[in-house]
């Protein structure tokens, strides 16, 4: 899977290069070969991101936070960064099988301009074709607000000094009904491939998958979804179309008449390009989004595990023609153990396998970290769904495997109270430098460093801004040692609810390896 919003263009590449000027690419080229340290690394000039419709619930709030961290060598003067609602058609179907299926209620058509601007430059999400969340400057957060189940998808782009790093969030709370709790996503770039673990056909669960379309063109999207026997047999092997500049939400139980409460879904584009991320909505657990797992790798880091779950599930999938057996650790504050009964996993090729872990942190927060346990090494994705609270009080959130922070990431929307950060060295130890920006009313960002010994977990409160007021960026920047990977979560207890959401942290891909004049560009691919 290729998370690049645009890629490397033979000549015209090396031409920007000579110029200066990033080409943009979100990829890695960060390998260890000779030929790719010798590339010089720019900041990106254009991203893309994509946010899938918040709510269809009419007792919902969401808040979207925007943000670009300050970089060196980045031009101070130019570009611009907003985003734009998407279209949702008035009669989209979401059973590509048959006739329309059901409605599911998430386009948010009929919706009214409810939305509260936070004073910080942002428009109610729901205003026609205004600009939502258009920054400013780098290093100061922008948010909105929208109170109805009218908030669109969102398509965004960001060029120029907004660019590198540019992250935008979105935080629904949902007071009653089904569904209830707190779901957050960070907006994703468009891609052709993605793979989810985690999702269900239950009957106690409803999980929608959302398909959004930031390009001119329609694209044909294939949905396919294997259980712990293998495909599950679908209803239809007609591609979803998804037309231009617009969002499609699809309701994974119509896909099959198979039910399994744990399987994995891939997400594939015919033609185009999308954005892709599931709403799991939990009758009793309430919901969260589900993002998409990192690529499929022989080892696996799912960081930021509540120290006070009460169950966790972790679910794989072997997307390849190999089982794959797996050491199952969890990396605590101090060192890293075996949950016990849960040494070892074995995962057929093409089927899920899920293990319950129960409240496997014990209170104390921790990671779940996958190695390949003799053989040969097969990659896998995977996703961890972990609840806290219980009985009617419970509420549910996902982790899905995340990949190594190479140079930076930043999680957008983070308040005062509730929000913790965790940080997982699977190897080394590692040092990162962990910064607060300004509030988005103000406030002066602060920093820290922090050590994670090589096996552990750290979990922390983040900084906070100096005076700083509203919605604040945490941005973590790796410093040094081994790979770290991170999460973050945000809790806004309500009504003895543990309402709470986690996002993982990836590399923002801020920065693109531009090859030297003369250099061969075949050396630098990042397919």
């Amino acid at each position: 899977m290729n998370r690049t919003t645009l890629s490397l263009i033979g000549a015209a590449t090396a031409l920007a290069a000579v110029t200066g000027v990033a080409a943009l690419t979100g990829g890695s080229s960060d390998d260890a070969d000779a030929s790719t340290k010798a590339a010089t690394r720019l900041p990106v000039q254009r991203s893309t991101l994509l946010c899938p419709t918040p709510s269809s619930s009419d007792v919902s709030d969401t808040t979207y936070t925007a943000y670009t961290p300050k970089r060196d060598g980045v031009d101070a003067k130019d570009g611009a960064a907003e985003l734009l609602p998407a279209q949702n058609p008035a009669d989209e179907t979401t059973d590509p099988g048959d006739d329309g299926g059901k409605d599911d209620g998430k386009d948010g058509k009929d919706g009214k301009d409810s939305g509260k601007d936070g004073g910080k430059g942002g428009q109610a999400a729901s205003g026609g074709d205004k600009p939502v969340l258009p920054l400013k400057e780098p290093g100061k957060p922008v948010t909105t607000e929208e109170s109805s189940a009218g908030a669109p998808a969102l398509i965004g782009t960001a060029d120029g000094r907004f660019a590198p790093g540019w992250t935008v969030q979105q935080t629904t709370t949902i007071d009653a009904g089904s569904g209830r709790g707190l779901l957050g996503t960070a907006c994703t770039a468009p891609d052709t491939d993605f793979w989810l673990p985690g999702v269900s056909t239950d009957r106690n669960r409803q999980d929608f998958v959302h398909l959004t379309n930031p390009d001119d063109a329609a694209a044909e999207v294939d949905l396919k979804l294997y259980g712990p026997s293998g495909r599950l047999k679908p209803s239809t092997d007609e591609a979803i179309t998804v037309p231009p500049r617009s969002t499609v939400p699809v309701l994974l139980s119509t896909l099959t008449d198979q039910r399994a409460a744990a399987a994995s879904l891939h997400v594939t584009a015919r033609t185009g390009r999308i954005g892709a991320a599931v709403q799991a909505v939990d009758q009793k657990a309430g919901g969260d989004w589900l993002p998409a797992s990192a690529v499929p790798s022989t080892s696996v880091a799912i960081p930021g595990i509540p120290k006070d779950v009460t169950s966790a599930r972790l679910v794989v999938f072997a997307p390849g023609s190999d089982d794959a057996d797996l050491k199952v650790r969890l990396a605590g504050p101090n060192n890293a153990i075996t949950p016990a009964g849960h040494e070892s996993l074995h995962v057929k090729s093409g089927m899920t396998a899920a293990i319950d872990l129960g409240d496997v942190t014990k209170g104390e927060p921790g990671s779940l970290l996958l190695t390949p346990e003799g053989g040969e090494a097969t990659p896998v994705v995977a996703a961890l769904q972990v609840t806290r609270g219980k009985g009617s009080d419970q509420e549910t959130a996902f982790i899905p495997a995340t990949a190594a922070i190479e140079r930076s990431a930043t999680a957008a929307d983070n308040r005062t109270k509730g929000s913790t950060l965790s940080l997982v060295a699977p190897r080394a130890s590692a040092k990162v430098r962990v910064t607060a920006s300004a509030g988005a009313g103000g406030g002066s960002p602060v920093s820290k460093t922090y050590e994670v010994k090589g096996g552990t977990t750290k979990a922390l409160e983040p900084p906070h801004p100096t005076s700083g007021k509203g919605p604040y960026a945490v941005t973590v920047e790796r410093l040094s040692g081994g790979p770290v990977h991170a999460s973050r979560m945000l809790a806004l207890s309500e009504g003895g609810v543990p309402m709470f959401t986690i996002q993982s942290l990836p590399d923002d891909r801020g920065t693109v390896a531009v090859p030297e004049a003369g250099q061969d560009l075949s050396l630098l691919n990042d397919d």
